[in-house]
């Protein structure tokens, strides 16, 4: 594995482990933060996999563009496209006042990543 995909690899870990925690907190969780870090880790997991077969990406959020670079290499990755749709609006529109996540949502988000982090770091030959 390429140095740059380990770089994305413990960034992805980090926002993973920070969902894990904040979903944990008995009180006042932020389930905003467990939304966006599971988005942020499923992000840099894409991107990850990108960097190692050296397919270039741009600057983006949006989980589903990348997705879409991805499945020449992955095609059966395209039942994740509903998912990742919904990652994706936790990158930005769940950060600023007017909208808030719930339980049931964070929940839900943080499955969702669990999940593709499974399935991605099995393609990148890593453990689970």
């Amino acid at each position: 594995m390429k140095l740059i995909t380990e770089e994305w690899v413990n960034k992805a870990e980090g926002d993973f482990a920070t969902a894990q925690r904040e979903w944990q907190v008995e009180n006042m969780p932020n389930y905003d933060a467990v939304c966006f870090h599971s988005q942020q880790c499923i992000e840099k997991y894409l991107k990850a996999c990108l960097q190692e077969e050296n397919i270039a990406f741009g600057k983006t959020h949006d989980l589903t563009k990348l997705l879409d670079s991805l499945l020449i290499i992955e095609p059966s990755w395209e039942k994740f496209r509903d998912s990742l749709d919904e990652l994706t609006a936790y990158a930005v529109e769940f950060r600023y006042p007017g909208l808030s996540d719930d339980q049931v949502i964070a929940n839900q988000a943080l499955a969702d990543c669990t999940e593709i982090r499974r399935i991605v770091r099995q393609h990148l030959g890593l453990e689970n």
